[in-house]
């Protein structure tokens, strides 16, 4: 399976199963910015359920800016709040202390542009993982993907109507499991083990 799907900032599961599950990924860059999505959104789960982070972005005077285009605000220490909910979510979960130093050092970072962000993100989850994801990206904007699987829906969290099988979470005793949060809950609840389960997951598109 040949697939076009979006980089997005810590991928949610249905993410990751598309693309680990796929014989080729080409990221799409040239389409526009869309607001309300996981370009710049995340969910995790807190100590109160589900917690959405997002990064704000630079406002643009052209109301098509592409999603390559879009600059990251830092007028206010996203940054520091971000990692602070990620560390008060999984410092009890079973793998996050192995790999918190690795993911502060994204947050210590300033990029200017949230596709260049995203993209050392994927490495980054990727190298985790201990896996190899290699991509491609698009060099013009196709409405239609003709020759590719085309997964970019799942960008808007709201139509991704996935469903997975449950795995252990740290808050699940207070609120039951939740679906399809960002890769991280997985990775630092299951660590390397979450391989296996992104293999057997069944994906919708």
């Amino acid at each position: 399976m040949d697939i076009l799907i979006h980089p997005s900032y810590y991928p949610s599961i249905s993410h990751f199963v598309a693309m680990i599950q796929a014989s080729t990924i080409t990221f799409e860059f040239d389409d526009n910015f869309q607001k309300q999505s996981n370009r710049n959104r995340t969910f995790i789960y807190g100590a109160n359920g589900k917690q959405m982070l997002n990064i704000p972005v630079k406002k643009s005077l052209n109301d098509h800016q592409k999603y390559k285009d879009v600059k990251i605000e830092y007028d206010f220490n996203w940054r520091k709040q971000h990692f602070k909910s990620l560390e008060s979510a999984y410092r009890t979960s079973p793998f996050f202390e192995y790999f918190e130093d690795d993911f502060r050092s994204i947050f210590e970072k300033k990029h200017d542009f949230l596709m260049d962000l995203n993209l050392e993100i994927h490495e980054l989850v990727c190298d985790s993982f201990g896996i190899k994801l290699p991509y491609k990206k698009t060099e013009e904007y196709h409405k239609i993907a003709t020759d590719l699987v085309d997964f970019r829906p799942l960008i808007n969290g709201k139509k991704d109507n996935n469903q997975f099988e449950a795995y252990t979470q740290v808050f699940d005793e207070k609120y039951g499991f939740i679906n399809n949060l960002s890769i991280l809950d997985l990775l630092f609840n299951e660590g390397r083990y979450g391989i296996d389960y992104l293999k057997k997951q069944a994906i919708n598109f």
